[in-house]
């Protein structure tokens, strides 16, 4: 086996705005095809450094860290850069070249072009799919032609890309091209799947951190008060489904999960699973379980407050025959994990926990993060209730 001499030098990797990111506000980078990076923040970097054997089946696996930079062409086109071995593990295995002039890119000046944003979901995912949305923002638009036209404003879901474009112009607004940001490296949880449907759960009755000041307390406060957070203990934070009889992607934002009522919310979770022609039966049993089994290890994890953390459901829109045609039940063990479904926690910037690194003394709390196993357990009822057709 020919391997790289320690010495050399690796190829730079031009980051892409991650298709698949449905919920959040950090910018969710594409690595490679099985990789992808977020800006680093040292609490979550603590959490993957000493996580509990028993979680790591339910988040993504931490491959390192790797430096990043922005680079401007001589027309001001950003770009994010990926180093690889500048003074860090290499853990990914074979990383693919930027290839070119990393001015040659889909994101110039972060305004996309229709034609760009399609190609790219279609290679993302085989077949010939966009993105339907009904995402209202608060903001401006997010897609602009040559002429300020917004005429494809619905034709996919850009919440990764106004992610992405407010990122860089935070980052270009602040540091020059040559600073170095350190940025994480971790699994791309739906990289096996052909057509992702992804649900993203705010988890918990309480959103904001220890660190949070008291005007963020406040509007975190709030925010759960008025939403499915304070009577469900999770909301809906973002959402894509695949649509077999459209052969598009329905999507959700945010903005929709805060208003949800508990009513509101049991219909979207079933709309999750509704491939627009019919719900997903076949899937909840195996999500149930796999919620089932993440809920007993959160209960024995004393002192653990994912505050602001996530849930992804995960599940394979196009179905598979053998897995249609099968109607032998699934052994109900924790171990068990159907492929075509995956649940994995996500998102712990403002996890705390006794002997964190990045915050030596933390807030003292006794026993397990009860919000959060209010909220699984009210969404396994709901669920449950969805299997009995009720």
């Amino acid at each position: 086996m020919v391997g790289q001499s320690p010495a050399e030098p690796r190829a730079a990797v031009l980051l892409q705005p991650f298709v698949h990111q449905v919920g959040g506000h950090t910018s969710m980078l594409t690595y490679d095809e099985h990789t992808i990076c977020k800006p680093l923040v040292s609490q979550e970097l603590s959490f993957y450094e000493s996580l509990p054997l028993a979680m790591r089946q339910f988040t993504p696996q931490y491959k390192g860290i790797v430096s990043v930079h922005l680079k401007k062409d001589s027309l001001g086109n950003l770009t994010l850069i990926a180093s690889p071995g500048l003074g860090q593990p290499d853990t990914c295995g074979r990383l693919d070249s930027a290839g070119g002039d990393p001015a040659v890119t889909l994101w110039h000046k972060c305004k996309w072009s229709h034609t760009q944003v399609t190609k790219t979901f279609k290679d993302s995912c085989p077949g010939k799919m966009l993105l339907r949305t009904d995402l209202q923002y608060h903001t401006d638009s997010l897609l602009e032609d040559a002429n300020g036209k917004q005429a494809e404003r619905k034709s996919y879901n850009p919440w990764g890309l106004h992610c992405h474009r407010q990122h860089l112009n935070r980052m270009s607004s602040k540091h020059n091209e040559n600073k170095l940001h350190q940025f994480l490296l971790l699994e791309n949880v739906v990289s096996k799947y052909s057509y992702p449907c992804i649900l993203d759960l705010k988890m918990g009755t309480r959103q904001h951190g220890d660190d949070a000041s008291e005007e963020k307390k406040a509007r975190h406060i709030k925010k759960c008060e008025q939403s499915t957070s304070a009577s469900l203990g999770v909301r809906i934070c973002g959402m894509q489904v695949y649509q077999a009889d459209t052969g598009h992607f329905l999507c959700k934002d945010k903005y929709y999960g805060r208003k949800l009522s508990p009513e509101g919310f049991r219909q979207t979770l079933r709309q999750f699973l509704c491939n627009g022609n019919q719900l997903r039966t076949d899937l909840l049993e195996p999500i149930i379980l796999r919620l089932k089994a993440l809920l007993a290890v959160i209960r024995k994890q004393s002192s653990y407050r994912f505050y602001s953390s996530s849930l992804l459901i995960i599940y394979d829109g196009q179905e598979h025959k053998e897995s249609a045609d099968q109607h032998l039940p699934f052994p109900k063990t924790h171990s068990t994990n159907p492929s075509r479904v995956d649940v994995r926690m996500i998102d712990f910037a403002h996890t705390t926990f006794k002997g964190s690194k990045s915050n030596p003394n933390p807030t003292p709390y006794d026993g397990p993060d009860h919000g959060y196993i209010f909220g699984l357990e009210n969404l396994i009822k709901i669920l449950q209730s969805l299997l009995e057709g009720k």
